[in-house]
């Protein structure tokens, strides 16, 4: 006899699991202990607050780590070139000196209040680097010109160039040279002064994909020489740097998938066709960074309401509960930010809306409180639940006796589907506290945008 479960709108409920597969832990080899159930706030200082300055942003510490924030990744704190700049305050990927502090955002002191600040109130601190290019007044174009790409045909030092060295519109910086060894342990050299000057953790790295497998291996390797523990994110999707020891890449591509599944109504089969892929390229240790906005997506792409309308807490529950998940919060994005931020100006967030904080540090606290949601191989095995709607994406996970099933209705309707392939248990409505019993196949009605979470069992 099929069961029916019914959820108002308003009451974030439920979900199912396959049955449980036996897990062997992978050795963790290089990810430190405190990133096994972490996340990740993106931090735009510019735009952050009115003075656009880290004394100002490091006023709203306890109002994150109180949502459950773990790492803060800062945007480029160095100064930003003048020569060639875009805008009235440039790219803040334009970068003038490696190892100074951009004098906007204040100065040395301030930055090492603000790490300070961070480290004592719980947070991992990582900052913005931008290996593959620098602002055409930084000191190296004098210094050491041999430093920069030269162009065969012309022997001029060229714009910068995308990861597959195609010529791009970034006129404001100038590409450098990863044939040049000296410039390479240059790079090195400047990266450790941030973690031995300012104690910063980690580094999160734009464009990793433009430099070789073997000098983030070698690069990496350095860095952990002198701290084990410094995390290390790269923006680009090429599986191969897990390899070289990167923590997690991007999920650029999960991201691109949830926009068009949960905006403009795509087959949820492609999150599985995603997944194969994934389980085939990438290995079952290395965290994926996921998100729905972000600097890029922000600036260039268009709001979360342009891009995925009223399902923006629908696809964020999936950033969380996805397998090797680790979830990104863009600034602003705890208030619904609304506005697409200018990039080479100043355009302050509109704190004034009404705050979603519940709903992200509830969000959070799943994250870090189900053993089965940990990061990487720590976490659980997620098997799909069948839902035969293509707008419903169900899944459970399963680590030891901790069991969280995900129900995520991307409809802009109430659906009620036939399910199969739950596990039959007692479970905990992780948003409302109500107790549920789900069988192995059965009925379930879900909200408009809806998405419902269980969890059962020890985490």
């Amino acid at each position: 006899m099929k069961k029916i479960l019914t959820l108002a709108a308003a009451a974030l409920f439920m979900a199912s699991c396959a049955q449980p597969e036996e897990v062997v832990d992978a050795p963790h080899e290089y990810h430190p202990e405190w990133s096994k159930n972490a996340n990740m706030y993106e931090v735009n200082i510019r735009q952050y607050t009115p003075e656009g300055t880290f004394a100002a942003f490091q006023t709203h510490l306890p109002r994150l780590r109180e949502m459950g924030v773990d790492i803060l990744w800062l945007m480029p704190v160095q100064p930003i070139g003048v020569k060639n700049r875009k805008g009235v305050l440039g790219s803040y990927y334009s970068i003038q000196d490696y190892r100074g502090i951009n004098p906007e955002f204040g100065n040395e002191e301030d930055f090492r209040s603000l790490v300070n600040a961070a480290h004592e109130q719980g947070f991992k601190l990582i900052i913005d680097w931008v290996p593959n290019h620098t602002a055409w007044d930084h000191p190296w174009m004098t210094e050491s010109p041999e430093f920069y790409y030269h162009d065969p045909a012309t022997g001029q030092i060229t714009n910068g160039r995308d990861d597959h060295n195609n010529p791009t519109d970034w006129t404001d910086v100038a590409e450098l040279d990863y044939e040049n060894p000296a410039m390479m342990e240059s790079q090195r050299q400047d990266m450790l002064f941030w973690m031995d000057t300012y104690q910063v953790d980690g580094f999160r790295v734009d464009m990793a994909g433009g430099q070789t497998p073997e000098y983030w291996t070698e690069t990496i390797n350095h860095l952990r020489g002198h701290n084990p523990e410094v995390f290390m994110l790269a923006e680009s999707e090429y599986y191969y740097l897990h390899e070289s020891h990167f923590d997690m890449t991007y999920g650029w591509e999960f991201h691109h998938l949830l926009n068009n599944v949960a905006g403009k109504s795509a087959d949820v089969q492609t999150i599985d066709d995603y997944l194969a892929r994934q389980a085939k390229d990438f290995p079952a240790d290395g965290y994926r960074l996921y998100f729905i906005d972000n600097h890029d997506e922000n600036s260039w792409n268009g709001t979360v309401e342009k891009r995925i309308g009223n399902n923006a807490h629908a696809a964020f529950m999936l950033c969380v509960t996805m397998s090797q998940s680790m979830p990104l919060i863009y600034s602003g994005q705890e208030v619904g930010l609304n506005k697409s931020l200018r990039f080479f100006e100043r355009d302050t967030i509109d704190w004034s809306a009404p705050s979603q904080a519940d709903f992200y540090s509830k969000a959070l606290a799943l994250k870090k409180t189900q053993g089965a949601l940990a990061n990487g191989s720590w976490g659980g095995a997620q098997t799909r639940i069948a839902t035969n709607n293509p707008s419903v994406y169900a899944f459970s996970r399963v680590k030891g006796d901790n069991i969280v099933t995900v129900f995520v209705n991307f409809s802009a309707e109430e659906v009620t589907i036939d399910y199969s392939g739950a596990i039959d248990e007692d479970y905990t409505n992780w948003f409302t506290g109500e107790e549920a019993e789900l069988e192995e196949a059965g009925q379930i009605t879900l909200p408009a945008n809806g998405y419902l979470v269980l969890t059962h069992g020890e985490c």
